[in-house]
């Protein structure tokens, strides 16, 4: 369980910052507070449910299209 809450974490930071967005911009467009988003995104608070489908709005994606990059597993060498 702990990996799939740092992985979220992970994911969440790449999104974001892929957007040019600070922490601050995401947290406002989520409805959620700055301090929360940088939790989620150093994986030391596990995300509720209505938390996790506002922050995929807020990045413009569906809620299942972020656990599903959470799911999946890296990319090895050999492939």
């Amino acid at each position: 369980m702990e990996q799939r809450v740092k992985k979220l974490g992970l994911v969440l930071r790449q999104l974001r910052q892929a957007r040019g967005w600070s922490q601050e911009e995401l947290a406002e467009r989520a409805g959620l507070h700055r301090n929360f988003v940088g939790l989620v995104e150093r994986g030391s608070t596990q995300v509720a449910i209505d938390s996790l489908f506002s922050l995929a709005d807020a990045l413009g994606i569906t809620a299942s299209d972020l656990l599903r990059q959470v799911e999946t597993p890296p990319a090895s060498a050999s492939e």
